[in-house]
């Protein structure tokens, strides 16, 4: 029995750290839509954003082979593909961290979403704001991320 209440603080701590680390990837693309033909992008900062995730994101489209360019105005200042939107969540746990990303690829035109994708990480599992933007549009376009820093 004593042996038993001595590994229940282990048992107690290794329960709760487990419930800290969670990821969620997920993707949704329009079937109809067209990804492989897309070239140019507009990605339009979302308000709040002070940490320049705008920026990342079209530094991660460029670096798929893409064209992209980023503002503060919602419309593109010339023709795109695709106006690529996002949201950017944070957390504090000993320091700030970014615990979820959206980022939805739109019509410019109709402004129709056609393509989303998501990324959840808690403190435990957290990776910077550039893997992250990495890991999100690697989901949407199926394929690998460029790398950027872990």
């Amino acid at each position: 029995m004593k042996k038993i209440l001595n590994l229940l603080p282990a048992g107690l701590v290794l329960a709760l750290a487990t419930g800290c680390v969670n990821t969620e990837l997920m993707a949704d693309v329009d079937p109809s839509a067209d990804l492989v033909g897309l070239d140019t992008f507009y990605v339009a900062k979302f308000g709040p954003d002070e940490r320049g995730i705008e920026a990342m994101i079209a530094a991660e489209l460029n670096a798929m082979g893409k064209t992209a360019t980023s503002g503060a105005d919602p419309k593109p200042p010339a023709p795109v593909d695709a106006v690529v939107t996002y949201e950017d969540k944070w957390m504090w746990d000993m320091t700030m961290y970014m615990i979820e990303l959206s980022i939805d690829l739109r019509d410019p035109e109709t402004n129709y979403k056609f393509a989303t994708g998501r990324s959840y990480r808690t403190s435990l599992a957290r990776k910077k704001p550039e893997a992250m933007v990495a890991e999100v549009l690697g989901e949407i376009f199926g394929t690998e991320s460029s790398g950027a820093a872990e």
